[in-house]
């Protein structure tokens, strides 16, 4: 396959962007979509030139640090990671264009590099669960509702990529923090801390500059590992609750 490539190129958040447009050619359908960007920085390399920087750790779908906008889409047209994304996905000939999360609460490091240490501090706001110390409980100590597992279990598969923000029109971060105080406040294990964790995770992702939720929905359409929708109105459900109870 040949490709034109039109890539956002950066030198830091406070450096103008411009994109760049690059030709490569040789790309196997089966090559995934970050190998196709190693051939490039390859080529790059080769030339003299600076390679493109972009995010990546595992490339298995697990870590969620390969995020990419692709023509328009977070991740790119198929709903799942950067990295699982296979070139046979596009033509030959085919125009892409690739950019960095577009968020003002993720900011440029520089190329397709972007600052999402904003959702760190959201998950250390939630704090910690209290469990009694000593030797491990039995694994069957805790009486855990099936439904209450599967919806722990469900939100658990957050990978915090923020292809959510991506998406969203408002650059909202509600399904991932939503995921991460739906996880542990439908488990008895994380009951105590019930009404602070949720409390204190949104007030830090309203600091941390993001959009408001207008329940848009593209956030669960671009989410790779399938957060659903309803986890946001779990969660404001909760916050009213904490709410309330904390003013009484």
């Amino acid at each position: 396959m040949k490709l034109t490539l039109r890539v956002w190129r950066q030198q830091n958040a406070e450096a103008p962007g411009a994109m760049a447009t690059y030709e490569v050619d040789g790309i196997s359908q089966d090559m995934s979509f970050l190998e196709m960007l190693d051939t490039l920085n390859e080529e790059l390399i080769l030339g003299g030139d600076e390679p493109v920087a972009f995010d990546h750790d595992c490339r298995e779908g697990i870590c969620g640090a390969c995020s990419l906008v692709i023509n328009g889409d977070a991740h790119g047209p198929e709903r799942t990671t950067t990295c699982q994304l296979h070139m046979r996905s596009f033509d030959d000939g085919d125009t892409i264009d690739i950019e960095p999360w577009r968020a003002s609460a993720f900011p440029v490091v520089k190329d397709l590099v972007v600052d999402r240490s904003s959702f760190d501090r959201i998950i250390q706001a939630g704090g910690y669960i209290s469990a009694p110390t000593g030797t491990a409980p039995d694994a069957h100590a805790t009486p855990v509702p099936k439904p209450d597992a599967d919806s722990a279990f469900e939100h658990a598969e957050c990978i915090g990529c923020g292809a959510c923000v991506a998406a969203c029109p408002n650059g909202s971060a509600m399904l991932f923090t939503s995921a991460k105080v739906n996880h542990l406040n439908v488990l008895p294990q994380g009951a105590p801390e019930r009404e602070t964790r949720v409390l204190d995770m949104v007030a830090t992702m309203d600091d941390e500059g993001f959009g408001g939720c207008t329940l848009a929905g593209e956030c669960a359409t671009a989410c790779p590992k399938g957060i659903p929708l309803p986890s946001i109105t779990a969660m404001n459900k909760e916050w009213l609750r904490a709410n309330r109870k904390v003013r009484r």
